[in-house]
């Protein structure tokens, strides 16, 4: 079978290609702390975006917690697009930039379903280092500005 070759619109997000795993912890003033395994796939299709793909299991019983799924996009090399759908019944758009080693995205449009909790707004930070990825997560949720809610260390497994 032939690979397919990246779509060369987003030729610069190819060093986030591939499956990542790691340890993170959680937090929220409206939550208990707590520790989970998560994964995060960036794949592709030849086309002009990249696929993503993450779930999260809690530590240490390996139950799982999350997941989510969507598109990454560059409208121009440093200006980035992610989508995605949750299945708590929120879809989250969030826009900023990529340097090459970080993406930086905040939301500009949260939707919610009729059941879903009030998420606000959404910041996401995913930091690159070789084959290690920084991931953050801030959110303004149940009537609170934006706070930290997650951050993981996610190493490259293929």
């Amino acid at each position: 079978m032939n690979e397919i070759a990246l779509h060369h619109d987003v030729a610069p997000l190819r060093v986030l290609l591939g499956t990542w795993r790691g340890e993170g912890q959680g937090d929220y003033p409206t939550i208990d702390p707590f520790s989970y395994t998560e994964e995060v796939t960036f794949g592709h299709v030849g086309k002009p975006f990249l696929a993503y793909g993450q779930k999260t299991w809690r530590q240490p019983d390996g139950f799982p917690l999350h997941a989510e799924s969507g598109y990454l996009r560059l409208p121009s090399w440093d200006t980035a697009e992610l989508v995605l759908a949750h299945p708590t019944g929120i879809v989250e758009v969030t826009e900023g930039t990529w340097d090459g080693t970080q993406l930086l995205l905040r939301s500009t449009l949260i939707g919610r379903t009729a059941t879903a909790k009030p998420v606000t707004e959404v910041e996401r930070r995913f930091t690159l280092d070789g084959d290690e990825l920084r991931y953050t997560v801030a959110m303004a949720a149940m009537g609170l500005p934006l706070t930290h809610h997650l951050a993981a260390i996610l190493r490259r497994v293929r």
